[in-house]
């Protein structure tokens, strides 16, 4: 069940362990990704050689693999961290940023999840074309509502994830026990890049806390939403949101669960319908 209460526990216990969160990111995202990670008290760290990814990921309380810049070198990379972090168990989350744009992309995403990870987030057109649907992303921006990939999502569970994400205007989270739909958030969070990558590093941090990864990533996902709204109200427009959401990030108590809008579904025989 996900409550404010079971939110913030989550929330304290990342401020106060401060949990190594091993990102294999983007150039687009790492800055802000960092800066975010930060702002909940996790402890962020960005390595991508191939030679040092391995060893890195066993130091770390989770894993978040972004394929947003990729590069034989960077897949490499990627794999090896993989591998190592699920020899010591280490929760891993794939970001598959851009799958269905090209081929090498969706290719990439698929033989990494095929090799198993904890968690998968990613956006409706990303779902789809991650779970084999014939779906074209605009660039890495999606071109499918959040509802319309859930059954995708839900497809991928018995494809290599443990948990599926689908974030969008509502956030879908499918996991064993069924499905959980976060309804937080605020559009303009749409205008600032490295927004869905900071929900996936985040998401990392939840679950390095959480050993149930449904529910560390719906508190993720319920943050980063509650976050959002604060920050629209005190920015005028998204260069003042994005140092306002990290304002929200680092302040984010007690009082703002009041804005939780959560919707819980056992099983998937009834899907939500928004």
């Amino acid at each position: 069940m996900i409550t404010p209460q079971t939110i913030m526990r989550d929330a304290r216990e990342i401020r106060r362990a401060g949990p190594l969160i091993h990102n294999i990111t983007n150039y687009v995202a790492m800055n802000f990704t960092a800066n975010a990670l930060l702002a909940v008290g996790a402890s962020p760290v960005m390595a991508h050689a191939c030679g040092e990814a391995a060893e890195m990921a066993s130091l770390a309380s989770a894993l978040v693999i972004n394929i947003g810049t990729l590069s034989p070198d960077w897949v490499c990379a990627m794999e090896k961290a993989r591998d190592a972090a699920a020899r010591k168990k280490i929760p891993v989350l794939l970001d598959p940023v851009g799958a269905g744009a090209t081929a090498y992309r969706t290719e990439t995403a698929a033989g990494l999840l095929a090799r198993g990870v904890t968690a998968v987030r990613a956006n409706g057109s990303e779902t789809m074309a991650l779970a084999g649907a014939y779906v074209r992303t605009k660039g890495v921006d999606s071109t499918a509502p959040s509802r319309g990939a859930l059954e995708a999502a839900v497809s991928l569970l018995g494809r290599g994830a443990a948990v599926a994400v689908v974030s969008g205007e509502t956030d879908y989270i499918a996991g064993s026990g069924g499905i959980v739909a976060i309804k937080n958030g605020h559009p303009v969070m749409a205008r600032v890049t490295a927004m869905g990558c900071a929900a996936s590093a985040i998401a990392g941090a939840f679950m390095a806390v959480n050993g149930d990864p449904a529910q560390a990533c719906a508190h993720a996902m319920a943050v980063m939403g509650m976050a959002g709204e604060i920050a629209a109200e005190n920015s005028r427009g998204p260069g003042s949101f994005q140092a306002a959401f990290l304002d929200a990030l680092h302040s984010i108590g007690e009082k703002d669960m009041e804005r939780l809008r959560v919707e819980e579904k056992t099983g998937f025989a009834a899907l939500p319908c928004n």
